[in-house]
């Protein structure tokens, strides 16, 4: 690839990358020692593309196994490059558990974690045994929860509120509050599938939200306790975290300010 600077490039540009991951592989996004990670794994793809140190900032940390179908990061650099070459180039160069969809100039102070608005997780859940979905969602083997029982508890999920009883333990937040826009559980064939939005997610918290409601549809627990449960605060009275092949950041919203016009 070729990198001339001509003269009117001196000053950083940032950009975008829209990217797409299988988490199997790795023990999450962000690097850590003696660990893969999709931030390193990327970091190397642009270094070894276009011989410079690149450093790339996501819109957040997903753990060890989780999957990404829609994930955000960025970067900046004085190099010229064109997007969609490079694109084509990392995919090349990147393994099959990571797919760069595009890359693309933002406004310089956009912030690929900070300036998202709103992020959708979803959870699958198959009855059925299926080879093909082993790695993308959690088999749960001769029962079936209660799915109108389940989404009756959505609605004590929706606003501002504390969501400390579903953080995971030592976590190092400054406060456990989300503002929780959607949460929602559908049918899928041979399965089902739980949705939810919000302003932020603390570590764990989606995991542990659903392990707590699949055992409210199972009889488990009742309505009332999930509500007892949530304003507990405590982490020790919610259900154990469902496994984690299950989960996907399925989306991250943006104001329209971070876009070039």
């Amino acid at each position: 690839m070729q990198l001339n600077l001509p003269p009117n490039f001196l000053h950083l540009h940032r950009y975008f990358i829209h990217l797409c991951y299988d988490g199997k592989p790795f023990h999450g996004w962000q690097i850590q020692p003696n660990a893969s990670s999709v931030q390193e794994t990327l970091e190397n793809a642009f270094k070894t593309i276009l011989k410079k140190n690149i450093a790339i900032t996501g819109c957040g940390r997903t753990d060890t196994g989780v999957h990404a179908e829609n994930y955000f990061a960025h970067f900046e650099t004085e190099l010229p490059f064109d997007k969609k070459h490079l694109t084509f180039k990392l995919n090349s160069f990147l393994p099959q558990a990571i797919g760069i969809k595009k890359i693309f100039e933002v406004e310089a102070e956009s912030h690929a974690r900070f300036d998202a608005v709103a992020r959708t997780y979803r959870y699958f859940i198959q009855f059925e045994k299926n080879p093909f979905k082993v790695n993308t969602s959690w088999y749960l083997y001769g029962v079936q929860p209660d799915l109108g029982i389940m989404n009756s508890l959505c609605e004590q999920l929706i606003g501002n509120k504390d969501f400390g009883a579903f953080e995971k333990s030592g976590a190092d937040n400054t406060h456990s509050m989300c503002d929780v826009f959607h949460a929602e559980w559908y049918s899928t064939q041979g399965g089902i599938y739980f949705e939810i939005r919000a302003n932020r997610f603390l570590r764990n918290m989606v995991r542990a939200i659903t392990g707590t409601m699949v055992d409210a549809g199972l009889g488990k627990i009742t309505s009332s306790d999930f509500l007892n449960i949530l304003n507990s605060k405590d982490r020790s009275q919610a259900g154990a975290s469902v496994p984690a092949e299950g989960l996907f950041l399925w989306s991250v919203n943006y104001p329209d300010k971070i876009y070039l016009k």
